[in-house]
């Protein structure tokens, strides 16, 4: 390495272009850059290189990702990319560094809202080796444990040391001895300041892209359409057309719409400028435009600058829509404003909300808000992201899977994962409390290593934090499994076809251009298991599962059924992948005409919405509508048309084996004697269905404790009185009834061209009718 006291040449540096790196290199100091580079540079893996931007920074030397491989491209984070004063895609010059050991360092909290105590020297083990200078940000690093096995050895040691506390902590290198480029070491003497200080630099490292996670795409989209015009004003000078003027964010409440704005205002270098919507109406005749005009002012003066207006609906709702004229003047004010801004002025409006039906129109057309970003629930790919985000700190334990974490965290938006987390944490903390000394004003360091988050930390928060988009319907994962269901083998297999497969695998349908069916229409007598079908193919599919009665979505007040409907529809494509489960379908929609003339009745309504919605999921590959019913011909039968119920599945009263796997699921926690013969009651009990077989075995159960409550074990007896005690709830002339609604229900589906599975002695046979124009 060169002389700290002689740097390097001009010759030695080498100008390159910035990248983001991925989240999990945040914090860490690592600098990651093309292997000729590299070469060029006479740089091994651990190097130190200086970074200079704007100001000048330093960091260690690592190989590039793979995809990065041949491409001049050096990946920083956002800390380093603040502390270098460079954003994504700017240039800075590296070249090779020597760093010296550091007699002091003076640290402090770079939060204001932030006061920390204890020793400084606790730090040592969280930044040992790593190079700084004086006035970067620096955090404290968690476990990174399938990161460092990326890395080589020298720096695997370094970067694994446990964290400083149970969150990521972000300090300000407040001076350093000697100055320049220095790094921590055993000697170094280590000040941990207890507040914040304002660094020497204005600098803004609070938000950036890598606090953000799930939304590269929307972040590629607002980078555009605002980092561009504020960094790169030229551009649309030459081109003679005018910057955008406004972005207006909306989706569901935690998306994290206002932190993507801020990190957007951080990495784009500008001035940031919040408006909280509620907070600027003023009681006084004109104080809320007035207030709106001297912050649109400030931000002009200050350009270039991001102004950010949070919850926009409550200060711009639709003019026709509301009574007071404070509000119209409002929103009045707000489109002059808008329509006010000066060409090429680099001030650039970005508006939240999570009701963007609820705004005044005017204020959604081109030269106002030019583009609107759908900031959506993230995917399990997205989930991974913030949970590593908000576990960067986290001392976790050896048996904690992210992966899994994210793959069972359906519907969590950005803010339900860092309650998850939270939550986690203080299971933590509450296995540590019987170890405290209340009286102790600090706790010893040796409890604080001890301090680690475990998977049963993360399963026990998972009971409290629900997904918040779905907090005002009924949604669950379910707890049946397909061990659960007994007798109903062929219906399994054909839901795990129809529903499980396009879940799970939704690419394969996409490869062959076919659509998954959009809708299951369970039927059959009752007490055969169509709701526990339901609830075992939303666990093995790995969805939510949301469950609704017709009690709970019909209402004697006129429309409010249909916007319950919608409602229901719009959380299901909020939190998909998940199954929609309708119990007693047949009083939810039946066949309409039969109100007779004039207004038409509730449910003839509730029909022509569920219509038009099982119609809008063409291009929702991720959720399924599991109807139940034991009365399908009651069912209107414009819902059983392929593209609404593409799949008709009789559940008919189980065969003998069927009942004797039924009745192995339910006595798999009873005491039996050895005479206890499961074949034979399975034989004697024709006709029982799911739900008889049940309450036989808990018959039987209460036959035993009439002899003895102290009995050990239930015997053949108590079964055969049991079945003295009970009956079957299907009949012979129900099983025909039912045999003659199948049939009907074919010739049907062969007049409307569907496809019909049902199930015959045991057996699903699926029946494909010709296709013919509805």
């Amino acid at each position: 390495m060169a002389d700290a006291e002689t740097p390097p040449s001009d010759s030695n540096t080498i100008k390159i272009q910035v990248a983001n790196a991925r989240p999990e290199d945040s914090g860490r100091g690592l600098a990651r850059l093309p292997r000729e580079i590299m070469a060029k540079l006479a740089l091994a893996e651990g190097d130190i290189v200086e970074i200079m931007g704007k100001r000048t920074t330093a960091s260690r030397v690592v190989f590039p990702y793979a995809e990065d491989e041949g491409i001049d491209r050096l990946r920083l984070d956002g800390l380093q990319r603040a502390n270098a004063g460079a954003g994504a895609n700017d240039f800075v010059s590296v070249r090779k560094a020597a760093s010296r050991p550091a007699q002091r360092v003076v640290l402090a909290p770079a939060q204001q809202n932030l006061r920390l105590q204890g020793s400084g020297q606790a730090l040592k083990r969280n930044f040992a080796g790593r190079p700084m200078v004086a006035g970067d940000v620096v955090a404290t690093s968690g476990h990174h444990r399938m990161q460092n096995d990326e890395l080589p050895p020298q720096l695997r040691q370094m970067l694994g040391a446990p964290a400083y506390s149970l969150t990521e902590i972000r300090l300000v290198v407040v001076s350093t001895v000697p100055s320049g480029i220095v790094h921590i070491d055993e000697t170094t003497e280590v000040e941990l300041r207890p507040e914040f200080e304002e660094p020497r630099e204005a600098r803004r490292a609070d938000v950036t892209y890598d606090d953000i996670g799930g939304l590269g795409e929307t972040i590629d989209q607002l980078r555009e359409m605002v980092e561009l015009p504020l960094r790169y004003p030229e551009l649309f000078a030459r081109l003679g057309i005018d910057p955008p003027r406004g972005v207006l964010l909306h989706g569901p409440p935690g998306t994290g719409k206002t932190r993507l704005a801020r990190a957007v205002a951080n990495e784009s270098d500008a001035e940031f400028f919040l408006i909280n919507g509620p907070e600027i109406m003023g009681s006084a005749y004109g104080q809320s435009e007035g207030q709106l005009r001297e912050i649109f002012e400030a931000a002009t003066k200050a350009a270039p600058s991001i102004l950010f207006i949070d919850e926009i609906d409550s200060i711009a709702p639709k003019r026709g829509q509301v009574q007071g004229e404070a509000e119209k003047r409002l929103v009045a004010q707000l489109l002059t404003l808008m329509d006010g801004l000066e060409a090429r002025t680099n001030l650039v409006v970005i508006a939240a909300t999570n009701r963007p039906e609820a705004l005044d129109e005017a204020l959604r057309r081109p030269g106002r808000f030019d583009r609107e970003i759908i900031v959506g629930v993230p995917d399990q790919r997205g989930r991974r992201e913030i949970i590593g985000i908000h576990t960067r700190g986290m001392p976790l334990a050896e048996d904690v899977d992210l992966d899994e974490l994210a793959g069972t965290t359906f519907g969590f938006v950005g803010a339900d994962l860092a309650a998850l987390v939270r939550e986690a944490g203080i299971e933590a903390v509450r296995r540590l409390m019987p170890k405290l000394d209340l009286e102790e004003a600090t706790i010893p360091p040796e409890l604080l290593d001890e301090l680690h988050v475990t998977r049963d930390d993360f399963l026990a928060a998972l009971k409290r934090v629900q997904p918040s988009a779905m907090r005002e319907v009924m949604v669950q994962v379910p707890n049946v499994k397909w061990d659960d269901v007994g007798g109903l083998d062929d219906a399994q297999q054909r839901l795990k076809e129809g529903i499980e497969l396009p879940l799970k695998d939704p690419e394969a349908f996409r490869r062959l251009g076919i659509r998954p069916a959009k809708g299951f229409l369970l039927y059959g007598p009752p007490g055969t298991g169509k709701t526990l079908l339901a609830k075992a193919v939303a666990r093995e599919a790995q969805a939510n599962f949301i469950a609704t009665k017709s009690s709970d979505l019909l209402s004697k007040w006129y429309g409010e059924s249909e916007q319950q409907i919608a409602r229901l529809f719009a959380r299901a494509r909020q939190v998909a992948p998940t199954v929609v489960f309708i119990d007693e379908l047949d009083s939810l929609v039946p066949a309409r005409g039969g109100s007779g003339g004039g207004e038409p009745a509730v449910t003839d309504r509730v029909v022509n919405t569920i219509l038009a919605e099982m119609d809008g999921l063409e291009d929702m590959q991720s959720v399924v509508v599991i109807g139940a019913t034991n009365r399908p011909n009651m069912i209107d039968p414009a819902l059983l048309r392929p593209g609404r119920f593409d799949e008709l599945v009789y559940v008919p009263v189980p065969d003998a084996a069927g009942r004797r796997r039924i009745l192995a699921i339910h006595t798999a926690k009873m005491p039996l004697s050895k005479d206890v013969d499961l074949d034979t009651i399975a034989v004697e009990a024709e006709r029982f269905t799911g739900a008889d077989l049940e309450d036989l075995v808990r018959r039987a159960g209460l036959n035993a404790l009439r002899r003895s409550l102290d009995v050990r074990k239930v015997g053949q007896d108590d079964f055969e009185a049991a079945l003295k005690d009970t009956r079957a709830s299907v009949s012979e002339a129900m099983e025909r009834e039912y045999e003659s609604i199948e049939g009907q229900l074919k010739r049907q589906a062969a007049r409307m061209g569907g496809t019909i599975g049902f199930i015959d002695e045991g057996m699903l046979k699926p029946i494909n009718a010709a296709k013919h124009e509805d």
